[in-house]
């Protein structure tokens, strides 16, 4: 095994490793989420009808793409094809712009209905839909934190990608970003059906 082959070894080990605990802080928020959605099963069922079913469906069809583009891309780098790559690691950060777009107009929405966590409106109502939306906000919150650094890290590779320090011989960095960004669509994945369509 080459020095190169080790040292993309370990890399993507490390990865891997790096994902399992994101895996870990995100399950323990859908833990949360199942235990109080046993408890107050009506007032979460509530709570999901208040949010916005396009919002969702349309940043989750966004972040598929954008998972889409980013595998394109690696395919991209590995043949060579330096343009291609850019341009869609263009398109996948376009459409996080586009996600965290989406997200800014929908929680503008709440807070201009009274609808954010320790809002007089939810405080006087039930417990359990005060209790659905300050864990939808702690989700969607997170996850928007990932969504900003998977963009980040996006632009940072793609620069590389111009100065060819990630190259068809050496694209691991590439690889890893995207195993990332491929964890961000995951989580939403999971987030969608969990507040978009409770019944």
């Amino acid at each position: 095994m080459s020095h190169l082959e080790k040292d993309s070894f370990g890399a993507k080990l490390g990865m891997w490793l790096f994902l399992f605990t994101e895996m870990l802080l995100f399950g323990g928020v859908f833990i949360l989420y199942s235990v109080y959605l046993t408890r107050y099963p009506k007032e979460f069922g509530l709570g999901g009808h208040q949010l916005d079913l396009v919002y969702g469906a349309t940043n989750t069809v966004v972040l598929l793409s954008s998972s889409l583009l980013a595998a394109m891309s690696v395919t991209a780098i590995k043949t060579g094809a330096k343009k291609l790559t850019l341009g869609l690691l263009s398109g996948t950060v376009g459409c996080a712009f586009i996600f965290l777009g989406i997200k800014y107009l929908e929680w503008s929405a709440k807070f201009h209905h009274g609808i954010y966590p320790n809002a007089p409106k939810l405080i006087a109502g039930p417990p359990g839909e005060s209790i659905f939306f300050s864990l939808y906000y702690l989700t969607t919150g997170l996850h928007g934190i990932h969504v900003i650094v998977g963009a980040v890290l996006m632009s940072w590779t793609a620069v590389m990608v111009h100065k060819e320090r990630i190259n068809v011989t050496d694209n691991v960095t590439l690889e890893n970003v995207t195993l990332y960004w491929h964890l961000v669509d995951l989580v939403w994945i999971f987030i969608f059906p969990l507040y978009y369509l409770i019944l």
